[in-house]
């Protein structure tokens, strides 16, 4: 068994010397930045392709949906392991591993002539972008001076945030002017200039762990375990949850494999996972709110391009560049927050207040109608755009302020794996509950439409007149009235439901506030260790 002792004192790790300055510092930056940009654009891009991927391979859409599906699972299931890799192989090994397999993979995609194989080779992109955001993360902390840390972590979060906003639009500018596979093509020479650029500047970081023996059992249970959950998030809506014997078989593997893989990782000596560091009160506070970060994150992503496409009739471009103006807060909070983080503010205030600002843009966009302008659509973001500055840097540094040495690169790696389940769980939820709103509000505006509502009888008969002096004859102009009506009560059915939707992600932000209470107010930043080994 692995043995802990209570450190009270504070201390800072002598430095391991890793630190830049000046341009090969910014170089590195920019390489990690360009790396996890293209993690986490894939992570989205792709949806927008799916219908040309459909035609093209002749698939039907639930085999074709595996191509988002795959790459979501690999991606979960290296999460956690991306700090133990990391420590094991040393960092600037497997970061450079990662970023060419992922681009070879990238490549191998664009290529494929089957859905089996673009399948297969999205999952191994998805392993290897696994790799790249919390190594990423851990590389850039290293760079920087451990005083301007809250700013280098600032500069990673305009890539985890700029990634997921600009994939609706340029997925959707590619696939309506290029092809499909260019959605692949386009991380080739990104890719090489990433690994070129890691190779030539990145410092060999030294490893640790290779005379220990592998936690073979801990990988198998985590695979199972995070897949299965992953899996039943993905398709579960699709299969009507547990009115299907698969999802109903992995969701109870997900729960077992959970119970069995804690109690492993808890009683061996090398862990794959360490769980011990859910021993810090502030760690696994954190970890629920990167969870509910991660819904809000990907949540809003998914919903609103989802109302402005399906009933407003936006394109995807059209969709993507209407979130990017609420960005620019995002971009210019991040690093200014940083610097405040500094000098010493608390961050629980930045968190609170990025909570409360999220909070709005779900209550403003459940207030949108059909008749709703861009200005209706725009100013809601700005909200998102402010929540998402002031959240990304201060939630990561009270998830992590009191880990140590190893323990940083590891906590990163279940950090950032919340915040992707976050997302999973957030999408599945409001998919579950524009479904079943749309199906409940549908039925309750249908009770309104009867002989007996005079509201109705003037609409029909308006319409009828409409078609009539059109040219129609009665029993036609009365089918089509019936149909306009049919798909008022459809459209109004969805916007409730939406509305509905909106909601739920506002008051999930807000529970979320009371956490924060749990990593203690402390008005003396605790600087991030420069010892990531």
């Amino acid at each position: 068994m692995m043995s802990y002792k209570k450190n009270t004192k504070q201390t800072v790790p002598v430095s391991t010397g890793l630190a830049e300055k000046g341009f090969r510092k910014w170089i590195i930056t920019i390489t990690m930045v360009l790396a996890c940009m293209l993690e986490f654009l894939d992570t989205t891009i792709v949806n927008v392709a799916i219908p040309h991927i459909q035609g093209s391979m002749g698939a039907i859409l639930e085999d074709v949906a595996w191509v988002t599906t795959g790459y979501a699972i690999a991606n979960v299931i290296v999460l956690p392991m991306s700090g133990w890799l990391g420590n094991r192989f040393g960092r600037k090994s497997y970061f450079l591993f990662s970023i060419s397999i992922f681009t070879l993979a990238s490549m191998l995609c664009g290529g494929s002539t089957t859905l089996a194989e673009l399948v297969m080779f999205r999952v191994l992109q998805g392993l290897a972008g696994g790799g790249l955001i919390s190594t990423a993360q851990a590389i850039l902390l290293e760079t920087w001076p451990p005083d301007e840390r809250g700013t280098a972590t600032a500069i990673f979060g305009f890539g985890a945030v700029v990634g997921p906003t600009i994939a609706p639009a340029l997925g959707g500018y590619i696939t309506d002017n290029l092809s499909w596979p260019w959605v692949f093509y386009i991380n080739l020479p990104l890719g090489m200039i990433a690994a070129a650029l890691t190779y030539y500047y990145v410092k060999v970081t030294p490893r640790s762990g290779q005379d220990k023996p592998v936690d073979w059992w801990g990988i198998l249970l985590l695979s199972i375990t995070v897949g299965s959950l992953q899996t039943v998030l993905e398709k579960g809506e699709d299969k009507d949850w547990f009115s299907t014997n698969y999802i109903i078989i992995l969701t109870v593997t997900a729960i077992l494999g959970l119970v069995i893989f804690i109690w492993h990782e808890r009683d061996t000596d090398y862990p794959v996972v360490n769980m011990h560091l859910f021993r810090y009160r502030s760690f696994s506070a954190g970890m629920i709110t990167s969870f509910v970060f991660g819904i809000g994150l990907y949540g809003s992503v998914f919903i609103f391009p989802q109302f402005c496409e399906n009933l407003l009739g936006f394109s995807a471009q059209q969709t993507g560049l209407l979130l990017l103006p609420g960005q620019v807060f995002t971009i210019i909070l991040m690093p200014t927050i940083g610097k405040l983080l500094k000098k010493g503010l608390p961050p629980q205030l930045f968190v609170i207040a990025g909570f409360c600002c999220f909070f709005v843009f779900p209550t403003l966009m459940s207030k949108t109608t059909l008749l709703s302008g861009l200005a209706d659509l725009t100013f809601p973001l700005y909200f998102r755009g402010i929540g998402i500055g002031l959240l990304f840097v201060p939630l990561i540094t009270l998830a992590i302020k009191d880990l140590k040495g190893p323990e940083i690169g590891q906590g990163a790696g279940l950090y950032n794996m919340m915040r992707q389940l976050g997302g999973s769980f957030g999408i599945a939820g409001l998919a579950t509950s524009i479904h079943i709103g749309q199906a409940t509000h549908r039925n309750f505006l249908l009770e309104n439409i009867n002989s007996y509502n005079n509201a109705f009888l003037s609409r029909m008969q308006f319409y009828i007149s409409g078609f009539i002096n059109k040219g129609y004859s009665s029993l036609q102009a009365r089918n089509m009235a019936l149909k306009v009506v049919d798909n008022t009560v459809n459209k109004q059915a969805s916007l409730m439901a939406f509305a509905d939707s909106y909601r739920w992600l506002g008051v999930v932000m807000l529970c979320c506030i009371p956490l924060i209470f749990l990593q203690g107010l402390k008005k003396k930043q605790v600087d991030i260790p420069t010892d990531l080994h």
